[in-house]
């Protein structure tokens, strides 16, 4: 216990919801005497001191009729009743009722202390919201049974046997901080103790251990139960969440396991019925005594009211007891604390699927399954009470105002609400009147404006489903969805027989459509055929729709076969999951073929609504949803291990698909706006290959098509609307998922294209079937990487015809985007080359010579030509001389068409291709001074003009370097443009050439240079070294250094002059006070070239005279002119 009376009164539970009824005593005639063996109940000491020994028979003993009669009762009966029902009932009978009326069942305990109880295969119609699992699931015992109403079967009765043991947390948590795991804790350390039973209230102290940073903290824990339901809870730990804490699940796990070691009194009215005046006296007074700060004022009160005769309790019989269990009004439910739920919720949307909220609510959802498979009563209000919070959320109105669609997570949350409101509407034991109740409530929430719409075609085609749907056999045309949730609903509620043998109805309906179908078919191929196109189509698919028909018939009839594992009571972590294992279980009646299994059924079924022909549905929403419903379903057919029984299922439901014609999403003709099979042809190849190669190849080639990115159809065949709708075709449908629908396209043709490596044949086929139906080069790309790999492992042998096929789709992907602008073109023909080499040398040749229908002229020469002749390539092929020669005359004849086409950006890689043969390379440098007059940069030029110099042709270099000096304009501000370093050196190859190449190349430096710094740089660069240094054959350098008073160094040093007092000029026009220092600098520069000629400093005293004349209002400045130059 906790120390100082202080802790205990912080750590109590508030008191226990008082009394529902008012318990009265007959006349003491009417019972045994005071003192009687009857009145004390055969034990020493009386009804009060007395301690009934439980569950003490011995093992495999029958029970006694008594005991199947109490249990019955106590379950079915509120208390009251038995009262009202016999006048006088003997005190061994109550004290069995009290006792049996406790739940006996820890798989309830769990239910309400846990969201993470852990779920079976049961996923919800609309999201794969877990239920519970196979070896929970069955329908509830019938009355008259032992086991509570809403149990599961195989619960653990008190004093029957023992509980589920410390694995039961597996079953119901995994985690170790949840309250049941934690609870089973407390139990198993011996932390509960006080444990008192007074009639249906039971009582007791559960202990925190002591941890390293926390005393050991006692708490006082209160529960009152009904009918084998805990109606309410207390606790001093002041839990605030939706279901109990540890400490009331310590205490009614202890309840359960160890009832012997309970204490059990008759309710407290019964007892109080068996004193006299004095005892009574005495009872109130030591009670009154030991709570005397808490209960003083109270129990004044209450005598003053009952001295009083007109007060309001003295005008009705008896007295409240809160032991003494509900009254015959009282609903018999679990205790569920509503505002909490409603909190929880509400935290939940307000985190908008962040921080796992959006997790907490569909764990939510799954606890309302748990309760209706259950059968308690406690699934609908929950779920009513989630209802009301997501009408609340605030982010509807700011949706709705601001026009825009809530997000994917909220709408995946609000398909789950539908989908569970279906199974509570659809519920088989559901009254009229609770039906129409439950129309008005959805009513009165459908007809707010914030109610979102369904996003998609669904809208009007969802049934009512408010209405009392007819019950009549499925073989009536009833809406195929609606029927499926009808299944669900059974599963839902604790039916599985009877949801499987409505599945099996509904199988078998769907077969005779598909007979059906195939005969109408078979009427209208020729002329289908021959137009290649249908508009017959399916406006509602079943995979994707909001109550997911073929996800709630797949699980029902593989819960059916699923193996029991006896394992799932293990401690085991929850996130750890293992593959179901199924068995073929026979269908029991309904089937026309005896031999069938539920397994198969399964199978078929999924394949069915897989495969079925359907329209696209509009949205975003819609469409990702239809994809990911696909997965889902095939990521569950991947768990079935395919035996004989299933290969044929499978074959037979395959060749059905491809006779389906436009009823069939795998027909010879479909709509060209039907959803896509590549994924699930993707499954079907795989898991037909090792059994029916011819089937899978077959079937994975009929899936390939894209038909809405294909030639648009014509309207027509609206003769024969069986089953289907008529839709003209839109030219320009929006499809939202269109590149996962891609991807998945090429994934298959992946998929196909590793299978059939080595198999010329079939590699061939493929070919032609990417060629024709995939649209996407980045695609296509993937798909030529893929097929190189695959054909070039690491460990083993290059596979040729694979190689092959992905050249030849790089081929295709070169053409596709040879005109269009991919940011992934530069790494695409780098790997066309890799693979052209890894083919082989006649792969190469082929490319070089066909250049023009695959590259642009930049990558012909650049990349393709350029890595063909590399020393890597030839030692890559060890090729011969002859090979080498080939492959370097078909690179030298794109390198020159190349430069004819494009010589901007060809001529060079042009002449560096034909380095080594000279009448190629004349031919190309020809091209070089043709284009220069042209359209050629100076840049380009002078690039071209530095390599013929370091190829060894000066006189040539000089003649390009010319002309890109009269290509090029350099303004007076221009001092760091990238040009200069050229123009330097083209000066540098003129001076070294001689004095005639310098004074020709000195006018165009004077046109086309107006920079006086860049000016002044060339001008002392001149005058530092003789010109013709480079020792052209044929000619003489004097030796002598160039005067700047004559021709050519003149013209140059006229011109500096020139652009430095126009540059002073216009640097003065908007000079600030900040670049007055730089300025001064400027000038310094420009004295150096103004001495050098004779008359220099006459110049530049004139120069600095005029700017003191012009610029005089810029005193500070001139004041600064004046201090350095006077």
């Amino acid at each position: 216990m906790a120390d100082g009376g202080e802790r205990e009164d912080l750590l109590s539970p508030s008191p226990v919801s008082p009394a529902k009824r008012l318990c009265s005593w007959p006349s003491p005639q009417a019972h045994h005497p005071r003192g009687s063996p009857g009145a004390a109940g055969g034990g020493a000491g009386g009804v009060g001191s007395s301690c009934l020994v439980l569950g003490a028979r011995p093992h495999l003993q029958p029970e006694s009729l008594l005991d199947c009669a109490a249990k019955t009762v106590a379950e079915k009966w509120a208390y009251e009743r038995v009262e009202e029902r016999f006048e006088r009932i003997p005190e061994p009978v109550q004290r069995r009722i009290v006792y049996w009326s406790f739940p006996r069942n820890e798989r309830e305990i769990c239910m309400y202390s846990s969201f993470q109880y852990r779920g079976g295969p049961g996923a919800g119609a609309a999201g794969g919201a877990a239920a519970a699992s196979p070896a929970e699931e069955g329908p509830p015992p019938t009355p008259g049974t032992a086991a509570p109403a809403g149990s599961a079967p195989g619960g653990v009765a008190a004093g029957a046997s023992p509980g589920l043991g410390a694995g039961a947390g597996a079953a119901g948590c995994g985690g170790e901080g949840l309250p049941f795991r934690r609870g089973i804790r407390l139990l198993d350390s011996g932390s509960v103790e006080n444990v008192l039973q007074v009639g249906f209230h039971l009582s007791g102290t559960v202990t925190e251990l002591a941890t390293a940073s926390e005393p050991a903290v006692t708490y006082k824990v209160a529960i009152s139960f009904d009918r084998c339901k805990i109606t309410s809870v207390t606790c001093g730990c002041g839990n605030k969440d939706i279901f109990y804490c540890a400490h009331v699940v310590a205490l009614s796990l202890y309840r359960i396991r160890k009832p012997d070691q309970v204490k059990l009194r008759l309710p407290i009215s019964e007892t109080l019925f068996q004193m006299n005046r004095d005892q009574l006296q005495k009872f109130i007074q030591y009670l009154i005594t030991a709570h005397h700060t808490e209960v003083l004022p109270t129990a004044q009160k209450l005598a003053d009211e009952i001295l009083s005769s007109s007060s309001e309790i003295n005008q009705v019989n008896g007295a409240p007891d809160p032991t003494a269990g509900a009254s015959i009004e009282d609903e018999n439910c679990w205790h569920l604390d509503e505002e909490q739920v409603k909190e929880q919720v509400k935290l939940f949307l307000s985190q908008g699927g962040y921080c796992g909220s959006g997790k907490q609510l569909n764990s939510m959802f799954a606890k309302v399954r748990e309760m209706l498979r259950m059968r308690d009563s406690n699934g609908a209000r929950m779920l009513t009470l989630i209802t009301e919070q997501f009408m609340a959320d605030p982010r509807l109105t700011l949706w709705r105002q601001q026009g825009t669609n809530m997000t994917d997570k909220c709408r995946q949350l609000w398909d789950e609400l539908g989908a569970l409101w279906v199974c509570i509407i659809l519920n088989p034991h559901c009254k009229l009147e609770e039906k129409s109740c439950w129309l008005q409530q959805l009513q009165k929430w459908s007809d707010l404006d914030v109610c979102p719409l369904e996003d998609g075609n669904y809208g009007h085609e969802l049934p009512n489903i408010t209405n009392a749907l007819p019950q009549s056999a499925i073989h009536s045309p009833e809406h195929v969805p609606t029927a499926c949730a009808r299944v669900d609903a059974l599963r839902s509620h604790g039916y599985p027989k009877e949801a499987l043998r409505l599945t099996v109805a509904i199988i078998n309906t769907l077969r005779l459509q598909q007979q059906r179908q195939l005969e109408i078919y078979k009427h209208q191929k020729k002329e289908l055929l021959q137009r290649g196109n249908t508009t017959i189509t399916n406006l509602e698919g079943w995979v994707g729709h909001p109550l997911d028909p073929i996800g709630c018939l797949f699980l029902t009839l593989t819960e059916a076969c699923r193996l029991n594992d006896d394992g799932y009571l293990e401690m085991s972590d929850i996130n750890e999951s293992r593959p179901p294992v199924y068995q073929h279980v026979p269908v029991a009646a309904g089937s026309p073929n005896s031999s069938e299994s539920y397994l198969s059924l399964a199978l078929e079924v999924a394949l069915m609504g897989l495969g079925q022909q359907r329209l696209m549905p509009e949205g975003l929403y819609a469409q990702d949803k239809v994809c990911r419903n696909e997965e889902q379903l095939l990521s569950q057919l991947q768990e079935l291990q395919l035996d004989d029984e299933l290969v044929q299922t499978l074959q037979k439901q395959c060749i059905l698909l491809l006779e389906g014609g436009p009823f069939s999403g795998l027909g010879e003709v479909i709509h060209r706006e039907s959803v896509p099979m590549h994924t699930f042809a993707k499954y079907l190849f795989s898991a037909l290959l090792p059994h029916d190669p011819d089937l899978s190849y077959k079937l994975a080639l009929r899936a390939m098509r894209l038909p809405v990115l294909e030639n648009s159809a014509s309207a027509g065949d609206t003769s024969h609307p069986h089953h289907m709708v008529s839709v003209v075709p839109s030219r320009y449908p929006r499809w939202f998922t269109l590149g996962h629908l891609e991807s998945q396209q090429c994934e298959l043709a992946s998929t196909m294209l590793t299978a059939a490596k080595g198999d010329t044949l079939r590699l061939r086929t493929i070919l032609e079937a990417i060629q024709k139906h995939i649209h996407s080069s980045c695609l296509i790309f993937k798909l030529a990487q893929d097929a190189f790999k695959i054909a070039t492992p690491t460990d083993s042998s290059t596979d040729s015809t694979l190689l092959n096929v992905a050249l030849e789709l790089g081929l295709q992907v070169m053409r596709m985007t040879l005109s269009t602008l991919n940011w992934r073109r530069r790494e695409m023909v780098r790997w066309l080359v890799t693979c052209a080499t890894e083919v082989g040398v006649r792969a190469l040749v082929s490319i070089l010579q066909s250049w023009y229908t695959l590259f642009t002229p930049t990558e012909a020469t650049s990349i393709v030509a350029a890595t063909a002749v590399s020393h890597t390539t030839i030692l890559r092929l060890s090729l011969d001389y002859p090979q080498r020669e080939e492959l370097a005359s078909c690179a030298r004849t794109l390198a020159l068409q190349c430069a004819m086409k494009d010589p901007q950006s060809c001529a060079l890689s042009a002449l560096t291709l034909c380095e080594k043969d000279h009448i190629a390379f004349e031919a190309a440098y020809q091209i070089a001074i043709d284009a220069a007059a042209g359209g050629m940069t100076h840049s380009q030029l002078f690039t071209i003009a530095r390599y013929m110099e370091l190829r060894g042709y000066p006189l040539r270099a000089f003649k390009l370097a010319s002309l890109a000096m009269s290509h090029l304009n350099l303004a007076y501000n221009q001092d760091t443009h990238p040009a200069i370093n050229d123009v330097l050196w083209a000066c540098a190859l003129s001076h070294s050439l001689g004095k005639n190449e310098l004074a020709a190349l000195i006018p165009l430096v004077v046109k086309s240079v107006h920079c006086a710094t860049v000016l002044s740089d060339i001008l002392r660069r001149c005058t530092v070294t003789a010109p013709g240094l480079a020792g052209i054959p044929g000619r003489r350098s004097s030796g002598k250094l160039m005067s700047t008073d004559k021709a050519p160094l003149r013209q140059l040093l006229d011109a500096t002059i020139n652009a430095y007092i126009n540059t002073t000029h216009s640097r003065l026009t908007h000079i600030s006070p900040r670049h007055y220092g730089e300025f001064i600098e400027f000038l310094s520069k420009a004295r150096e070239t103004f001495l050098l000629p004779q008359d220099g400093h006459l110049q530049f005293a004139q120069f600095i005279d005029n700017l003191k004349q012009i610029y005089k209002g810029k005193k500070k400045l001139m004041l600064l002119v004046r201090e350095r130059f006077g």
